[in-house]
């Protein structure tokens, strides 16, 4: 039990500006009005609102009852704390999930949200805002958890990794080059982001051991490797495209046909989305239309190739294609398989964005607590959903005391359709 006095220079050493309070009462579940009062717990608690830094004061009043059936005998009566995910932080809810959403998904920087605070009159030191972080991450660990069960039930992902620099003290320079290994649904908006401290063909082997279907990537050989025989690899398309474009200056005839035809694919592909066609209707539509294509156009690069200097920008981008053409073609053959990676790379943005800006993680650990943070709030904007409102509802319970079966109804997808429901329900009522 901390006592208002003590909580409240806690508090004030963060701040000096007389900030707004918005004071809840919280009385016991059961009758007291035959008791008396003794008393009363306050806690002050840091918080935001859109707009404003507030100070939300909860006032817990505290009764002495006598106790039935016992003459004298008396005891203390009060309402139980609000429940958080993080106990007993001066930070609420709202306050910490403004930190992290500025950071993870607007790439603002700790030390430029210091000096934003500052300018309110808010005083907090470097260590506790970047110890908010690590708490969140660590509260947060069980749905992250949870997201990676939940994408296991799908049978075709996109993969792509990404760098990030990593303060580690046992390297000469100061920063080691980390990577985010990604993984996307294909055919649902999750994602989970995986720090490795490496990019050899190990690093995908623990979450991929459990993954059974269709892998996209971007024909990196460490997928190659893996020792999964459940997993079905093919290419991206996009990537094919990327490198027949750079060899133009080269050989402008033979890109230029190319980049014609794999053009046609990609109108075909458009005209699927546009007319919302169903599985079945894209299968057939890419069978008739799409393969014959691919068929014509490998072959055709495989006989120019012959013709080419193995050195040049040209021969180069060819034998990419022509190494990987048959995994290039392969989604041409289903109606739910997509032609490129390019859904995955867009969710690359958000950490090239914020690398750009904080430049780097300050341990192998947070690295790994900012792959969880990335995983759920980009999954947040996957399923259309505002991180800000489902960061602060979920730090607003004690994860902990949720049954492992039930966590999973708080991964924003789920907490989306809850809260629709929810609103129906009262629709309705």
């Amino acid at each position: 039990m901390v006592s208002i006095t003590g909580l409240v220079v806690n508090i004030a050493g963060f701040y000096t500006a007389d900030l707004k309070r918005v004071i809840t009462i919280i009385e016991p579940k059961e009758d007291v009005s035959h008791c008396q009062k003794v008393g009363e717990e306050i806690i002050e608690t840091l918080d935001y609102q859109p707009g404003e830094l507030i100070v939300n004061r909860i006032v817990i009043p505290q009764y002495r009852c006598s106790v039935e059936n016992k003459s004298g005998a008396t005891r203390l009566v009060q309402a139980d704390r609000p429940s958080r995910a993080i106990q007993r932080s001066i930070a609420d809810p709202g306050l910490l999930a403004l930190i992290i959403i500025d950071k993870f998904i607007d790439a603002l920087p700790l030390n430029r949200q210091l000096e934003r605070f500052k300018r309110h009159g808010i005083q907090i030191p470097y260590s506790t805002i970047a110890d908010w972080v690590r708490l969140v991450a660590e509260a947060i660990e069980p749905l992250a958890e949870a997201l990676l069960r939940e994408m296991w039930r799908y049978n075709y992902w996109h993969a792509d990794e990404t760098g990030i620099a990593v303060l580690d003290n046992t390297k000469k320079k100061d920063t080691h080059q980390g990577y985010f290994w990604t993984y996307k649904a294909g055919n649902a908006p999750l994602i989970y982001y995986d720090y490795q401290p490496g990019r050899d063909s190990e690093r995908p082997q623990e979450i991929l051991s459990q993954f059974k279907g269709h892998l996209q990537t971007d024909g990196y050989n460490a997928y190659a490797k893996l020792e999964n025989k459940s997993i079905i690899g093919f290419y991206c398309m996009a990537h094919a495209r990327r490198k027949i474009f750079d060899a133009l200056t080269n050989d402008k005839a033979r890109a230029e046909y190319v980049l014609a035809e794999m053009h046609k694919l990609y109108e075909i592909e458009e005209v699927c989305r546009i007319q919302q066609l169903s599985i079945e209707q894209i299968k057939e539509k890419r069978s008739k239309e799409a393969l014959p294509i691919l068929q014509g156009l490998g072959e055709w690069m495989k006989k120019e190739y012959e013709q080419l200097r193995p050195k040049t920008a040209i021969a180069q981008a060819f034998a990419y294609s022509i190494k990987r053409w048959e995994g290039l073609s392969l989604y041409a053959t289903t109606g739910n398989l997509h032609i490129d990676n390019n859904a995955i790379e867009r969710c690359m943005r958000t950490v090239a964005i914020g690398r750009k800006n904080y430049l780097f993680c300050g341990s192998h650990e947070a690295a790994k607590r900012a792959g969880r943070l990335y995983s759920l709030l980009v999954t947040c904007k996957l399923n259309d959903v505002n991180p800000y409102e489902w960061l602060k509802d979920v730090l607003s319970q004690n994860i902990q005391e949720i049954p492992i079966n039930k966590i999973k109804e708080l991964l924003p997808n789920n907490w989306k359709k809850n809260r629709q429901q929810t609103a129906t329900d009262q629709t309705m009522a």
